[in-house]
């Protein structure tokens, strides 16, 4: 009686897992509400885009679609001139990114967690955000991280 070794057994499941797992496709698709969802699998009754995976990657990296622009009005999210308020959320990566140059740094900021306080989540969307991390510096806002675009906002956000 011939006996698969247990290791081929190991490496034949872990093969299965991680084809199926790279072959795994993400569909986007609008209800009869206008609300957007994404799934692995297409719904059998709503007409889906299947997204490609460079698009898809587009969409969840805040990082490569970091913007700064001049904001002229306050929004009522009580800004001060020299204080850096930051929106984020306890998974993101790049507001993770973010908190540790500040502390590299020695840059003072406040932190607002849109995931545990209505009135934090209410000022992040006064303000129109979309993506976190969302950082006010002065009048400036950024929406994402990077480091050089951070330095140059924060430069010419100091009095």
């Amino acid at each position: 009686m011939n006996q698969i070794p247990i290791i081929t057994k190991i490496v034949i499941i872990l093969a299965l897992i991680f084809s199926s797992v790279a072959e795994s496709k993400i569909y986007k698709w609008t209800d009869d509400k206008g609300k957007v969802h994404f799934g692995d699998a297409p719904p059998s009754e709503e007409k889906a885009e299947e997204l490609d995976e460079e698009e898809l990657a587009k969409r969840m990296s805040s990082y490569t679609q970091v913007t700064v622009k001049f904001v002229p009005i306050d929004f009522g999210v009580n800004r001060q001139a020299n204080i850096l308020l930051m929106y984020t959320t306890s998974r993101c990566s790049y507001c993770a990114k973010a908190r540790k140059y500040f502390a590299a740094q020695g840059i003072d900021y406040i932190e607002k967690n849109i995931e545990t306080s209505d009135d934090y989540r209410l000022e992040f969307k006064k303000a129109g955000g979309k993506g976190v991390p969302l950082i006010f510096s002065g009048r400036y806002q950024m929406t994402g991280f990077s480091e050089a675009s951070f330095k140059t906002m924060y430069a010419k956000s100091r009095p």
